[in-house]
């Protein structure tokens, strides 16, 4: 078992996006391809010598195979401990509560969240830092920057171990420890939730249907909800992770989860439902009849969070990413703490959580979650919403007509406009923006403009800076337009479109969603040239 060091050429574009690199998964099965990305990790936190990491992933094709590569690289590099998910499998937020409670120097996690998975799929890698959150982003420049100048690697000639054996082995020098995915996890959730108080709500005869969507998270909710709750065998739907997801798309949203949506549509369809993507960050809440967009549901759970015992000392503050709804603003401003907007990226709530600012923190697409780890969690926000339903004792839609009837309705969706020429989305986005500053006081379809801008964010704990985050359009009223180009697509560009407008709550409460915003989707959509630009007559996906 000797250390080896392979010579390299530097490959274009292994600039790691909002969540890490994410590439077609036959990109980083290309020869030399991962390694050069790993060792480019390495280099970038100051090597690997004598430390320990946590390394596991979503179970997507490929996702075995890369764990083997990661650990001989790691031994190589002269890491002293790899803590592995057994079978590799390890959700995002247990992966992040493992380098917390086992005080790791960061983790190596595969995953391409929401994406599909197989060979003609995605595939994704990302670090998180000793605070168990994503690489901020001086981190990942440092990365890129390795990426463009790398000649070598190291690894070990040696044979592949068992992922499947709990227990401790090693590769060459370094210690690896298999461990059970969901036990550290689980018990974590136990001392957030009255496990007790969710335990007598499914006595009661309340239903629920969970879609694990044959992501990583069917064995976590198999094992708390049926396993220590008490929900009925069967709960869980789609609960064997499977390498391409059972070909499904793992994105927690009514157009992929759309057979656990028409159940609970249905006559006979449980009280509640929820289901979670490919690592287990999202989340999709849904009561008897209704969805529940991710910004009103991160406004609910600011607004009740302190029912379950884990915050009964209220929040210290709320955070939200800029395209999501304003709702859980008015949310903050009743409780008397801090509101604050962030770049898309759950990397930049880090410093916020880890200084205390902020408590809870979501974004508009379907990720939630608090300061107990450094990740959004999609069971967590499963179980927070199931102790406050058994602590109030009402349905879903009680629940979200109460709080519109107190703090008004953000009416919310976002459209999205995938695989778009990139080169068409950038001009889009660059032709918009040099008219921002005369665009105040202009007036579309019965909307006026009061502000425009490319937003920016100055980091309140580091100082930091942020730019080019993202184009904000608002109107009188408080509605509102975004529009930004995603990093987490693999072919082309993805521009998304958020369209928001505020309804007091002495106003019409029940508009469908769509209907709501036409004025709004029709005022961005004359500002930007959307449909023209895109070549689009409509969003490909509306959420």
């Amino acid at each position: 078992m000797s250390r080896v060091t392979h010579s390299c050429t530097p490959f274009d574009g292994q600039k790691p996006g909002t969540s890490g690199l994410r590439k077609k998964t036959k990109v980083f099965m290309q020869e030399h391809y991962l390694e050069c990305f790993v060792q480019s990790i390495f280099n970038a936190i100051g090597g690997a010598e004598g430390k320990t990491f946590v390394i596991g992933g979503d179970g997507r094709y490929f996702n075995a195979e890369a764990i083997q590569t990661i650990l001989r690289m790691a031994a190589a590099n002269g890491a002293s401990r790899a803590i592995v998910g057994q079978n590799g499998l390890l959700s995002t937020p247990a992966a992040s509560n493992l380098i917390r409670q086992r005080g790791t120097d960061g983790g190596l996690i595969l995953s391409a969240s929401h994406n599909p998975g197989g060979i003609d799929e995605d595939f994704g890698l990302k670090f998180n830092t000793s605070n168990g959150g994503p690489a901020p982003e001086k981190v990942t420049e440092a990365m890129f920057e390795e990426t463009k100048t790398l000649s070598e690697y190291h690894t070990l000639d040696s044979t592949d171990i068992d992922l499947g054996a709990i227990g401790e082995t090693s590769v060459g020098d370094m210690a690896v420890e298999i461990v059970d995915p969901v036990a550290d996890y689980a018990k974590l959730m136990g001392e957030l939730f009255d496990f007790d108080a969710i335990r007598a709500l499914f006595a009661s005869g309340f239903t629920i249907k969970f879609d694990a969507m044959h992501a990583v998270t069917g064995p976590y909710a198999t094992a708390i909800l049926e396993g220590t709750l008490g929900a009925p065998a069967g709960t869980v739907m789609n609960g064997v992770p499977k390498v391409d997801f059972g070909k499904g798309h793992p994105d927690p949203n009514p157009i992929w989860a759309k057979p656990l949506v028409d159940l609970v549509m249905s006559d006979d369809g449980p009280d509640f439902a929820a289901a979670s993507d490919g690592d287990g960050d999202r989340n999709m809440i849904l009561g008897k009849g209704l969805y529940v967009t991710p910004s009103d549901s991160l406004a609910v759970l600011a607004a009740n969070a302190h029912l379950a015992p884990g915050y009964t000392r209220g929040l210290a503050g709320v955070a939200r990413s800029m395209p999501t709804s304003q709702a859980a603003d008015r949310v903050a401003e009743k409780l008397g703490i801090e509101c604050f907007e962030t770049p898309t990226g759950w990397k930049f709530f880090g410093n916020l959580l880890d200084a205390g600012r902020a408590t809870l923190c979501g974004e508009e697409s379907a990720g939630t979650g608090s300061d107990h780890v450094r990740e959004k969690d999609g069971l967590w926000a499963v179980l927070l919403w199931l102790n406050i339903l058994a602590e109030r004792k009402v349905s879903v839609k009680e629940i979200l007509m109460d709080h519109w009837q107190t703090y008004g309705r953000n009416y919310y969706s976002r459209h999205d406009y995938e695989a778009v020429d990139s080169a068409a989305a950038n001009k889009l986005m660059a032709d918009l923006e040099a008219k921002l500053g005369d665009l105040p006081g202009t007036e579309l379809h019965g909307l006026k403009v009061t502000e425009a801008d490319q937003f920016a964010y100055h980091d309140p704990v580091d100082g930091s800076v942020s730019r080019n985050q993202g184009i904000r359009i608002l109107f009188e009223g408080g509605s509102r337009g975004v529009l930004r180009l995603s990093g987490t697509g693999t072919e082309g560009a993805t521009l998304r479109v958020y369209l928001e407008r505020y309804m007091p709550a002495d106003g019409d409460l029940e508009i469908e969603t769509q209907a709501a915003l036409k004025d709004v989707a029709a005022a961005i959509g004359k500002l930007s040239e959307l449909n023209a630009r895109t070549d689009r007559a409509a969003p490909d996906v509306m959420t």
